[in-house]
């Protein structure tokens, strides 16, 4: 063999090995992490803690690279007999989320809080109305006729989060290797306690465990009407 016809076999085999190893680079940089929810009641392991609140625990990376972002989707609320369905939704920030309503009668969806503040109006049965989630964070939405009526949208910004199950464990598959920030999300805790929470880790190519979670036990609070006025308790709206 010539040093031509060497030179020429040596290049293909480079051209045909190194796609090979950056396909394979991917996966084998992603890892598995894991998380656990551990509810405390005044120090102590609370004992209802396997039954947790809807909870959400999601990854920042903290150098932000634009293939790690979720394009905008469409998604639905559904207003049906008295509830919002699901109760937790987690969108990708710009998302549009519409507003079904498939009661005989009116609703008036609206949100006070930072994730996204709206109000959708009285609007009646067979109609919708949408609402684009343009910037991160949690919004949570309630009905202005309705007090039992609640629901959460979580606007994101990057695609590794989990949805706790119902023992309060996470799992994120495929999170490349670097430091993220983490955050936690957990409905009825008080935002001071939750951003008590957010902390920097670094994931590796291995299957992280990030070991327990731990917070004090969760209390429903009572919210108030789109004027900032508690519900009339014997309320009977014509709608």
């Amino acid at each position: 063999m010539d040093g031509k016809t060497t030179r020429f076999f040596g290049m293909w085999l480079i051209r045909g090995i190194l796609p090979l190893l950056v396909c394979w680079s991917g996966p084998l940089q992603a890892a598995t992490v894991k998380a656990r929810l551990v509810l405390l009641d005044k120090g102590n392991v609370a004992s209802g803690s396997k039954n947790v609140p809807p909870s959400v625990l999601w990854l920042k990376p903290t150098h932000p690279d634009p293939s790690f972002v979720l394009p905008p989707g469409k998604f639905s609320l559904l207003q049906k007999n008295k509830m919002f369905s699901p109760h937790l939704l987690v969108v990708p920030v710009g998302s549009n989320v519409s507003f079904p309503n498939a009661d005989p009668f009116f609703h008036n969806a609206f949100s006070l809080f930072d994730g996204k503040r709206f109000d959708l109006g009285l609007y009646e049965a067979g109609s919708m109305r949408s609402v684009v989630f343009s910037r991160e964070g949690v919004s949570y939405i309630f009905c202005n006729i309705h007090p039992e009526m609640s629901a959460v949208v979580l606007a994101l910004t990057t695609p590794f989060y989990s949805v706790a199950d119902a023992a309060g464990n996470f799992q994120i598959a495929a999170v490349p290797s670097g430091e993220y920030e983490l955050h936690v999300w957990i409905e009825g805790g008080q935002p001071t306690a939750l951003n008590e929470l957010t902390r920097r880790v670094r994931i590796t190519n291995d299957s992280t465990d990030l070991g327990d979670i731990r917070s004090g036990t969760q209390k429903e609070q009572p919210h108030l009407n789109k004027f900032g006025r508690p519900y009339e308790p014997e309320s009977k709206p014509v709608y």
